[in-house]
């Protein structure tokens, strides 16, 4: 078996951009980029897609007027970093239906589903990312015994990280950043 060589746009010094996401070829679908490197994401269970199906339209429903549920949208948060949180919350004046990401300024609240192939970049990574962009909320969901468990962190302007403000489970019952009460059950 011959093995091809890796084509030089795989190896870009320095790492890739923000603005290569849109622009490399054949890349697969709802790739991020995190500190200058591609991330592929792995196919998602079933599970991981009803949750978020339930987090976009329970959003959708509670978001007050002027803001916005997305769904898998990239979000810049610099050049080398843009992740693609699997439900977010946008200020509406940021809404183009040409547009194939959004600004870290655009983002209220970033939402991530973690599952087993995400656990470091969910729990860690993501977060220390979105809290140095000033995004005020992250929620982060994971799944114990099949059940979902939301962890809600709010950001600390003093320090750029995120504080942990609550765990949920079964039920996401909050005044902050807007007042939701959410049933978590997946059927």
């Amino acid at each position: 078996m011959s093995v091809e060589p890796v084509p030089d746009w795989l190896r870009p010094e320095g790492g890739f951009t923000a603005d290569d996401l849109d622009h490399l070829p054949g890349l697969p679908p709802h790739t991020e980029l995190i500190d200058g490197g591609l991330i592929l994401v792995s196919p998602q269970k079933l599970l991981h897609m009803k949750l978020v199906s339930r987090l976009h339209a329970g959003l959708s429903q509670a978001a007050p007027e002027g803001l916005e549920a997305v769904r898998e949208m990239s979000v810049v948060l610099n050049t080398r970093q843009r992740p693609e949180p699997d439900v977010a919350l946008i200020d509406a004046a940021f809404l183009d239906d040409e547009a194939t990401w959004f600004p870290a300024e655009a983002v209220l609240l970033a939402i991530e589903v973690v599952s087993p192939a995400s656990e470091i970049l969910d729990r860690e990574r993501k977060p220390q990312l979105y809290a140095q962009s000033g995004i005020e909320h992250y929620w982060r969901i994971e799944t114990k015994d099949g059940k979902p468990v939301v962890y809600v962190y709010e950001l600390d302007p003093a320090t750029s990280t995120y504080a942990l403000t609550g765990i949920h489970h079964d039920r996401l019952k909050l005044s902050v950043p807007f007042t939701i009460d959410l049933d978590l059950t997946v059927a």
